[in-house]
């Protein structure tokens, strides 16, 4: 007999919740606690006890806007007005033509072909396929494996699981049955030895079956939030020249000004660019894999012709229009000075914990602040004190960072900082 659905008190719903949905990487029969949200508005959640809190994560990093933000909600509104979806194969739409007509005009000029995918695992999935696509169409077809650094996340799939941080990771148990990628060391802090590095990133490049090259530009993510030197992409680019690899750039983390550049890739550019998260700030799941026109035509040389993937909600139009009316956002707002505002309030207001007993670093970037310690968080507890202070954080493994909205506010930047030091006496 099925369950009985649940009934409407906080408590009934988080009972039925706790017995059978499963969350990112918990246990369905040890759950981890979790707290009910009935609303979010400006940068923040209301929770089921009715109190409010900031949000010091973006909804992992997506919302940078905030919530209930009138243009993406009339767009949202207007679009559903329309169509809310129709497939993509062989039909078109306006949101979709004007979406790639601004990606394509916002990112570096090599890149001038979109593929819009339905997540940001998916995106890297559909860049590792064109890599291997594009070496086949150029007569390479033996170059079947990727070189990436350790320490990088590129999402869930297998795709991406075969090219995130195979010991320190998240999915290391599935080490036996993924495609073994190359690996070279995580690259250096800022100021670091970007010299000694290079030379163990040339010796991997020599291997013949390597296809391409992808990582996340300048910041790492869910591998550990390191922030490395800009020096390094410059290597891979140079490699990736010299070998004739494919460069790919994971940028779903990065991108839509979380460094405080619209994209590292103006910095160094790919050959694929994946975008995400922030695209739709927050409102709905879409990615773009952008490329440049010399691999899509060794995409289209290869012995299928045609690029081989195709989602059902691809171009998913109330996506797109979303995506439009926040990009239209970004250039309206002094999204830069938003950032860098950010940046000295999180460096400010983080800086005093460097010297404060089990903390190895303090580091921040753009709109990014990340303390980490000497050992693994104590989730609950931590999560616990941020709350105490009115801020919702997610730490992981031995860090407690914070990437709030750009909306966020001096007080609320201070209150953020706050919680991260009450969550690092506890944790």
């Amino acid at each position: 007999m099925s369950a009985a659905p649940p009934a409407g008190t906080a408590d009934e719903l988080l009972a039925f919740d706790r017995e059978h949905l499963w969350h990112p990487y918990t246990s369905m029969t040890d759950p981890a606690p979790v707290r009910l949200v009935t609303g979010a508005d400006g940068v923040r959640l209301t929770l089921g006890d009715g109190s409010q809190v900031v949000d010091g994560m973006s909804s992992w990093w997506s919302a940078i806007h905030g919530y209930r933000v009138p243009e993406l909600d009339a767009a949202l509104v207007e679009q559903s007005q329309q169509m809310s979806h129709v497939m993509f194969g062989g039909l078109t739409h306006e949101p979709a033509i004007r979406l790639a007509e601004r990606l394509v005009a916002i990112t570096p000029e090599p890149l001038q072909h979109v593929f819009l995918a339905d997540s940001g695992s998916v995106s890297v999935e559909v860049a590792i396929k064109m890599v291997l696509q594009h070496q086949r169409g150029v007569g390479r077809p033996e170059r079947t494996r990727l070189l990436t650094v350790r320490g990088g996340y590129h999402g869930d799939t297998f795709g991406c699981m075969s090219v995130c941080d195979p010991v320190g990771g998240m999915h290391a148990m599935f080490t036996g049955v993924l495609t073994q990628q190359v690996f070279v060391d995580r690259p250096p802090a800022p100021g670091g030895d970007v010299d000694g590095w290079a030379e163990g990133v040339r010796r991997a490049a020599t291997d013949p079956s390597l296809a391409g090259i992808i990582v996340e530009p300048l910041l790492q993510g869910a591998g550990g939030m390191h922030v490395y030197d800009e020096r390094c992409l410059r290597v891979l680019r140079e490699v990736a020249d010299e070998h004739g690899l494919v460069l790919v750039f994971d940028e779903i983390a990065t991108g839509f000004g979380r460094t405080g550049d619209l994209f590292v890739s103006e910095r160094v550019v790919p050959d694929i660019l994946c975008l995400g998260k922030a695209l739709t700030g927050g409102y709905l799941t879409l990615a773009a894999v952008l490329t440049t026109g010399a691999v899509a035509r060794g995409i289209s040389a290869s012995e299928s012709g045609v690029l081989m993937h195709g989602p059902t909600f691809m171009g998913n139009p109330l996506a797109c229009a979303i995506a439009l009316a926040s990009l239209d956002l970004l250039e309206k707002r002094d999204w830069q000075g938003d950032v860098r505002r950010l940046n000295a309030a999180l460096t400010s207001g983080l800086e005093p914990l460097r010297t404060a007993a089990g903390i190895v670093d303090v580091r921040t970037l753009g709109a990014v602040g990340v303390v980490q310690l000497d050992h693994p968080v104590d989730v609950p507890k931590a999560t616990d004190a941020a709350l105490e202070e009115g801020v919702w954080l997610r730490p992981f493994r031995d860090l407690i960072y914070t990437m709030p909205p750009y909306a966020t506010g001096d007080a609320d930047a201070a209150r953020i900082c706050r919680a991260i030091a009450r969550a690092v006496e506890v944790a």
